[in-house]
């Protein structure tokens, strides 16, 4: 198996507070198998990587470089009556491997979800090299996805991210 290697810059970067910003002023960098490379402006020139599934689930995982953290979008009719701006507690496992968190909730494209903040270099190595990322709320279980080349993917935003400068 390929081992991702993180800048040291975005390590320190993830230390920081969480934030974000949500934008829809994306613009195209590249495409790695399901995923598509964005940049976002509205957030210091960020890199992110951006699916839409089966099921419906739109699915962004960025680096917010003026909070200096990264995030993960999750967008589903599955999450129910979400209000902008509340916050919902969110449980993400990854084959087993659990991590808790906070969303605040969002629309985009009339679909309700989450935009949930996370500085942890684990959760972000377990998504590239695991196979299923599965999101669930105080209800259960909301979506669950396949994270196939998901490792070339976040590869390829952190060489996005390098560019930006």
């Amino acid at each position: 198996m390929k081992r991702l290697c993180f800048p040291a810059a975005f390590v320190a970067a993830l230390s920081l507070s969480p934030t974000m910003l949500f934008a829809q002023d994306l613009v195209a960098y590249d495409t790695v198998g399901v995923w598509d490379i964005y940049v976002d402006p509205t957030i210091g020139n960020g890199c992110l990587i951006n699916a839409v599934f089966e099921d419906g689930s739109d699915v962004r995982i960025g680096f917010d470089r003026d909070a200096g953290s990264g995030y993960l979008i999750a967008t589903n009719g599955n999450w129910g009556d979400i209000v902008d701006g509340e916050t919902y507690p969110i449980s993400m496992d990854v084959d087993g491997s659990v991590y808790e968190g906070h969303g605040t909730g969002i629309h985009l494209d009339d679909l309700p979800g989450v935009d949930i903040p996370f500085d942890s270099v684990d959760f972000l190595m377990d998504v590239a090299a695991k196979q299923t990322l599965t999101l669930s709320n105080s209800s259960g279980p909301v979506m669950s996805i396949d994270l196939t080349d998901s490792l070339q993917a976040i590869e390829a935003a952190i060489a996005c991210q390098d560019h930006q400068g």
